[in-house]
Parts: structure tokens; sequence; C-alpha cells
């Protein structure tokens, strides 16, 4: 059984590794760890990132991928002037940066990577 002492590895597709590569180290500025001929990976604080490459990438229309941060507004802003743009959904009160409020004060934009996985940014209440 996996049991307490287990440990989450978050993983992603892609099809496009440069465009991944220049977008997660790049546009996140997330350390690249390690890259060979079947993933890139990178150091988080909690857990590494796995990208790894595929044949083919299809979307989800959920987010795949959370990151928690304590200041959503600079983190939002940042990953925008690095190039990131953020996804606007009609049925959500979302501010002038793309950050929608949810009820208890949690606050949530998302984006999408080159392969069109979304991926969001949360700052909780």
């Amino acid at each position: 059984m996996l049991g307490a002492g287990a440990k989450i590895q978050a993983m992603v597709g892609t099809a496009k590794a440069e465009a991944a590569k220049a977008f997660y180290g790049g546009v996140l500025g997330l350390k690249l760890k390690s890259e060979d001929q079947f993933a890139l990976v990178y150091e988080l604080s909690d857990a590494p990132l796995r990208i790894n490459r595929v044949p083919a990438v299809v979307p989800s229309t959920y987010a795949i991928l959370g990151f928690d941060v304590p200041n959503i507004a600079a983190t939002v802003r940042a990953v925008t002037a690095s190039g990131a743009v953020m996804e606007r959904y009609p049925f959500l009160q979302q501010d002038g940066d793309g950050v929608w409020t949810a009820p208890d004060g949690t606050k949530v934009a998302w984006f999408r990577d080159p392969d069109g996985n979304l991926l969001s940014i949360v700052q909780h209440a």
C-alpha cells in the first residue's frame, strides 16, 4: 500500500518539449532539475514536476495542475508579463487580471501551457 510515506509527483504531458521547456522554465520561472528523452523534471518546494514527453496531448477542460501562492495578484502579473495568458470565463466574475474570487475568499486564475494543459494559480482564503 502507498501509506503515509508515499510522496506525490506531479505529471503533465507535452508533445512540444522545447516549447514546454521555455514555458515552464522561462515564463513560470521553475528550475530545471533534469532532462532526458522521456521527460523534463522541475524542482518545486514540495514535489517534483515531471513534464512527460508524449506523442500527443488531449487538453482537459479542468485544471490538471495548480500552484498555491501567497500573493496571487503579484504572481499573475509576473507570469503574464513573462507571456502567460489568463483564461477568461463568461460564467465567472473575474477581475482585470483574470482572477476569480470564490465565495470563501479563495482566489483562482487559470492559464494554459503550450500543449493546452489548463493550469491554475490559487491563493487560499
